[in-house]
Formats: C-alpha cells, sequence, structure tokens
C-alpha cells in the first residue's frame, strides 16, 4: 500500500512538471497573477502587523518603565515630552507675532499715513496682541521664559508701552505648583518634610518668582522666615529649555542675519545655571552683606544655614513694599527722592567699587521700608545672579563715566578704547541709555519724546553696530548694562527725583579714589590716607563740573548779550545751541 502510494505521488510530480513545460494560451500573467497578489497581500499584513505592533507596543513598554521608574526618573521621561511642547509652543508664539506684524505693516496698514490716528489705533492693538502672546508663552514655559520676560521690562524707552504694562504681570507671575511637589522635594534634598524643619509652614506661597515660590514659615525658636522653594523639574528642563532658545536664535539669525544673539546666550549660559544653586545664592547675599555694611540704609535677609540646600533657600524674612510702588512709600511717609538716591548709591557702589554687582535688580527684588531713623530702608533680595568686574574694568568704567558727565570727548575715547570698543560715542549712548549732546553738561533723567525717537531710532537703523560693540565689551559688563539700564527704569517710576548721572559719576569719582587708594603700598595702608585721597578726586570732579557749566553759561550771556546789540548775527545751529 505504501508502495503504491509513492508510485502515484512520483506520478503527479511528473505530471506538474509536464504541465509547466507545456505552452498556454492566453497572456502569462493570468497564472503568475494569484501568485503575485497572494505575496503583496502578505507583505501588506505583514507592514501593517509590524505597525501595529509599534504603536501599540512602544507605548506600553515605556509605561510599564515610567510605572516601575524611580519618581525623579518618572519626572525626567515628564520633563522629555513636556519639552518638545515647550518648543513648539515658543515657535508658534513667535510665527504669530512675526506674521501678526507683517500682516499688520504690509496688507491692513499699507498705504496709511503713520501719524493718523487710525494707523496708530491699530499699531497699539497689534503691540498689545504681540505682548499678550508673549506672555501667555512664558507663563506657561515658565523658569527662564519668565525671567527673560522679565528682563524686556527695563526697556520702557525703547519698546512700546503696550508691551512694558503687558511684561510688567511677569515680575510676580510663576508657575503655581501643589504642596505635594513641596514635600517631594524637601524629602529628596533633607529627607525630612517641611513640618520637620520648621515649627510652622504656610503651603499657601507669598511670592513667586521665575525660578522658585516663597513661602513663610517659622522657626522652632519663633523666628519668621522666608522659604524659597525651587520648582522640583527645574533643574531637569534647565538644559532643555536653554538648547530650545538656542534652536529659536538660530531660526530668527537665519530669517534675519543682523539679529545674531545666539552668543549672548552661550555666554551666559554658565550665570544662569549658577542661579539655580540657592546654596550659592546664600553665599553671594552674605558677601554683599559684608560689602554695603557701610550703607546702614540696606538689609540683607539673614540666611539660616541649616535649612538651605540646592534648591531650598531659608532666610530671615523682611516686610516691605515693591521700590516700584510709589502709592505705599508714600503711604509709608517716605520720600520719593531720598529712596531713589539711595537704589542708585547702592548699585553705583557695587558697579564702580567692590566688582561684585547684582544683575538681578528689578523692583520685585529690592524692597522699601521705614528704617529706624524714620527713613527709607532698601531691603535687597534674590542674590542668584551676579557679575564680577574686574578692577581694571571698574577703573576704565569709572574714568568713562567721569568724562562722559564732564563731556570730554578725548577722554570718552580713549577709556571706551581700554574697555574693548572702538566704537566710544555709540558706546557712550548706549551705557547711559540716552542721547548725549557735547554742547551741553546737562543730562535730563526722562527723555523728551524727540531723544525716545532718537533712541528708538538708533536701535533699529544702527542695530548692526550696537551688536560690534556688545561683542567687543569685557563679558561681565552685558549683566552691568542690565543692572544700569534697571535701575534708570525704577527712577524714572518713582518720577526721576534724583539726578541719577550725577550722582553715578559722583560714585565712580569715589569708587576710582578708593581703588587708587588700596593700591601697594605704605601710605594706602593708613585710613586718613585713603579718605583724604578719595576726598580729594571727589572734590576736583565737583570743580571740574561746576566750573564747565559756569564757562558755558558765561559764553551763553555773552554771545546773547553781543547778538542784543547787534554786533553779531545768530545761525540756526547757534541759536540751538544758547537756547
Amino acid at each position: 500500500m505504501a508502495g503504491e502510494t509513492s508510485r502515484v505521488f512520483r506520478l503527479c510530480l511528473r505530471h506538474l512538471t509536464m504541465f509547466h513545460r507545456c505552452p498556454h494560451p492566453g497572456p502569462p500573467h493570468q497564472l503568475t497573477r494569484p501568485f503575485s497578489s497572494r505575496s503583496e497581500g502578505k507583505s501588506r499584513g505583514l507592514l501593517l502587523k509590524t505597525f501595529l505592533g509599534i504603536s501599540i507596543g512602544v507605548p506600553v513598554v515605556v509605561g510599564v518603565h515610567y510605572a516601575v521608574s524611580e519618581p525623579r526618573e518618572r519626572r525626567k521621561m515628564g520633563i522629555v515630552v513636556e519639552g518638545f511642547g515647550r518648543f513648539c509652543r515658543s515657535l508658534s508664539v513667535g510665527l504669530l507675532i512675526s506674521v501678526d506684524y507683517w500682516w499688520t505693516t504690509n496688507v491692513a496698514l499699507r498705504g496709511q499715513d503713520e501719524s493718523s490716528p487710525s494707523y496708530l489705533a491699530e499699531m497699539s492693538a497689534c503691540h498689545q496682541r504681540a505682548a499678550d502672546h508673549m506672555v501667555n508663552g512664558a507663563v506657561k514655559n515658565g523658569g527662564i521664559y519668565i525671567k527673560l520676560g522679565q528682563g524686556l521690562c527695563s526697556f520702557n524707552h525703547l519698546l512700546p508701552p503696550e508691551y512694558i504694562r503687558t511684561l510688567q504681570v511677569l515680575e510676580d507671575k510663576a508657575l503655581n505648583r501643589r504642596y505635594k511637589e513641596v514635600d517631594a522635594l524637601f524629602q529628596e534634598d533633607f529627607k525630612k518634610l517641611p513640618d520637620q524643619l520648621f515649627k510652622k509652614f504656610d503651603y499657601e506661597p507669598i511670592a513667586a518668582a521665575s525660578l522658585a515660590q516663597v513661602y513663610k514659615a517659622e522657626l522652632f525658636d519663633g523666628t519668621p522666615v522666608a522659604v524659597k522653594v525651587q520648582y522640583i523639574d527645574l533643574r531637569d528642563r534647565f538644559d532643555g529649555d536653554i538648547r530650545t532658545l538656542e534652536i529659536l536664535l538660530d531660526i530668527v539669525k537665519f530669517m534675519h542675519p543682523s539679529f545674531g544673539f545666539r552668543w549672548v546666550l552661550k555666554d551666559l549660559k554658565g550665570t544662569l545655571g549658577q542661579e539655580l544653586d540657592f546654596e550659592n545664592e546664600a553665599r553671594n547675599s552674605e558677601r554683599c552683606a559684608d560689602e554695603l555694611k557701610h550703607f546702614k540704609f540696606i538689609v540683607v535677609p539673614k540666611v539660616f544655614w541649616k535649612q538651605t540646600s540646592k534648591r531650598v533657600l531659608t532666610a530671615e524674612f523682611c516686610e516691605g513694599c515693591k521700590i516700584n510702588n510709589v502709592t505705599e512709600i508714600k503711604r509709608q511717609g517716605l520720600s520719593l527722592k531720598d529712596t531713589a538716591d539711595k537704589l542708585i548709591r547702592t548699585f553705583a557702589e557695587q558697579i564702580f567699587y567692590t566688582g561684585f554687582i547684582h544683575a538681578d535688580p528689578h523692583p520685585g527684588n529690592v524692597l522699601v521700608r521705614r528704617g529706624p531713623d524714620n527713613k527709607a530702608e532698601l531691603v535687597l533680595l534674590d542674590h542668584g545672579l551676579y557679575e564680577y568686574l574686574s578692577q581694571s574694568d571698574r577703573m576704565a568704567l569709572c574714568k568713562l563715566w567721569r568724562s562722559i558727565v564732564l563731556r570730554d570727548e578725548a577722554a570718552m575715547k580713549e577709556y571706551s578704547s581700554v574697555l574693548g570698543v572702538q566704537q566710544y560715542f555709540l558706546f557712550c549712548e548706549m551705557l547711559l541709555q540716552r542721547p548725549i549732546n557735547m554742547r551741553e553738561l546737562g543730562l535730563s533723567n526722562i527723555l523728551s519724546r524727540e531723544e525716545t525717537t532718537y533712541m528708538r531710532d538708533m536701535a533699529i537703523h544702527r542695530f548692526e553696530n550696537i551688536m560690534q560693540v556688545l561683542k567687543s565689551m569685557p563679558r561681565p559688563m552685558l549683566l552691568v548694562f542690565r543692572n544700569i539700564n534697571t535701575v534708570r527704569s525704577i527712577n524714572i517710576t518713582l518720577g526721576a527725583p534724583v539726578d541719577r548721572y550725577f550722582v553715578m559719576a559722583k560714585s565712580a569719582v569715589r569708587g576710582w579714589g578708593k581703588i587708587q587708594a588700596e593700591m601697594p603700598g605704605l601710605l594706602p595702608k593708613l585710613w586718613v590716607f585713603r579718605w583724604m585721597w578719595t576726598a580729594w578726586e571727589s572734590f576736583k570732579f565737583e570743580l571740574a563740573l561746576r566750573s564747565e557749566m559756569t564757562v558755558m553759561s558765561l559764553t551763553r550771556s555773552f554771545v546773547n548779550l553781543l547778538s542784543y546789540f547787534g554786533l553779531i548775527s545768530l545761525d540756526a545751529e547757534m541759536y540751538e545751541y544758547l537756547r
């Protein structure tokens, strides 16, 4: 039976072979098509199965990995996903603003007079939409985006008022975090909960910052303290946010080649990273308190190190109102002039003498309260962002500021060159953030409409020159510019009751005198000599300034007298000079 079956099987194979060898009528593809269709069907089925396997398997694997991971690893995985969202959000905000401005200027307002009420109203609405987009994006992204928005607030003489009004909310705006996140961070840093470190801890934040929220607490001895708690995911997000900003700046540079700010971010990346270390901030605050201790009106909250870590800073709780809160300062019976004068002298002392400079003195970081002498007392907060200016750069800056106030053009050129800048006049105007008239010694603290227009036109039409100046000067000067400009902005908010340029010039002269007196040698070691040297330099500056102003005043009076008697005729330029 088996042999018979084998014979039949061989016979079938032989017939099948003969069948394939014989020609058949009709096109050949009719016989091969069913086999080809079957093969294609199998390929499509395999691709479908592969796609379904990946689309289902990958999320399952990731979900299982997420479920079994430690909380910190889970947070990092979430940050990767959120980082892509922040990148897309930032890109969309930039595109929305760009398209809105292009449409408004090239389509909606095409051919209209730029001074007409309808044009101004439409442009104001466009500015407002752009500012709203920026604030919404910064608040949703948080962290470094809020800090960048805060920095823009100080450019109130360059940006449209719609930007300034809207961006000011970022000074107190931040992400709202749950109390469980605070507990988790304390567990990671201290292996304890807040109620184990403090007698009382209020989970409702009293203030919000770009990098942290501040809570009120009480030590076991009853001392009231402010506890600054960093957002738990901020460190993990920092590198990704920096890379996002770098990519966005690369895109902007590709679209606008002259707008190359990536190098600024690269230079500041290390400094901004230090701000995430609250132990470093605590050391900065103690150094600041020591270097400004001769100013009795300055208060720097005391740090409590046992309750401080890399992400938690515990310091003395200090009452006070923001320095731009004019109504509250007046309500306390304090002088706006005294407040502004103390603010300017404090930061001028850091810039021109100590060299250890608070780089983020926005209004939320400077509080005002009544001191023991019933005068204004300033509380300095947030010491995370500092810059150090070398002694040689400080001396050059001292002499440069003095020469600007005295309108000594040769000295302006010389000391700008010492700081590495050849376009000295532009550099000086950038430093003072106002136009400089070489024929007039006075410097008004509030810009006129013409002066504001001049500065805005300079920012637009001389942008490449400004970028060259910024690249040429010492890198620490970038944050010094920020300090100077922020103080300028606050002084204007207070009504500009103080001649900021003159006060800073006097501080520059005193700072230069102190530095000179501290040079190596026997005499500088005697405090009497240091005091005499500083007093002498201040006297020389006052004398030079007063004499220059007197000479200019007498010259004007004499020329006007000659013109009055018809002895000379005044052309338009001379008339403008005398006016």
